[in-house]
């Protein structure tokens, strides 16, 4: 027999299998069969909760010893003030009763030799100008010894103008005096008031001589 040639039957090698352009867009556009195309959803996060802001107030009372002492610092201007009110008591004399508790202090402050100079550099040197004591203070006794000095104008006027015993210039001394005392303690009660509180008291026309001092 004629032997066939083995090259005659060898095949032709197998070009490899490249799908089409065609081909390729269909496999991208079509999902696979066996994957879902169902979109699962996350699980929702809480958010955080808000934090909070703790606003911590710092509140600082007036030691009682310096409110104390502011107190007691505007004793002075009272007590010299109170001889502008004898219009006012012999007129009115309920009014007389109403400052009988003070009366034993003003005997005390009276009887002592020039109580008035004493007591006066006393309360400015040692309280009003006094470092180590606190500014609150040293204000109110500042602002009591100012109101103090403002006492002294109107016995001023009454040694320049001598007004006498009657008349016209009579009258308009009794009412200074009413004045002047009315004035005085209302500034008194009203500083007592502020300062058994722990408030600074802001007096008319002596604030802001006072805060030049300091």
């Amino acid at each position: 027999m004629a032997s066939i040639p083995l090259l005659g039957l060898s095949l032709p090698p197998r070009k490899p299998f490249a799908p089409s352009a065609a081909a390729a867009i269909l496999t991208a556009r079509s999902p696979h069969p066996l994957r879902s195309t169902a979109t699962i959803p996350l699980p929702l996060r809480r958010p955080p909760p808000p934090r909070r802001t703790t606003i911590s107030m710092s509140y600082n009372p007036t030691p009682a010893a310096d409110r104390l002492i502011s107190a007691a610092s505007y004793l002075l201007p009272l007590f010299n003030g109170l001889q502008y009110g004898r219009f006012l008591f012999s007129q009115y004399p309920f009014l007389a009763v109403a400052f009988e508790p003070i009366f034993p202090l003003l005997s005390l402050y009276r009887s002592i030799p020039y109580g008035s100079f004493v007591a006066f550099f006393a309360l400015y040197i040692a309280v009003a100008r006094n470092p180590r004591l606190s500014r609150y203070a040293r204000f109110n006794a500042m602002q009591a010894v100012v109101l103090d000095v403002l006492l002294s104008l109107p016995q001023i006027l009454l040694r320049i103008f001598n007004p006498g015993r009657a008349g016209l210039g009579y009258k308009i001394m009794v009412m200074g005096h009413n004045v002047v005392f009315v004035f005085i303690v209302a500034c008194f009660f009203y500083s007592l008031g502020c300062c058994i509180l722990g408030r600074t008291p802001y007096l008319p026309l002596v604030a802001e001589a006072s805060e030049r001092q300091l």
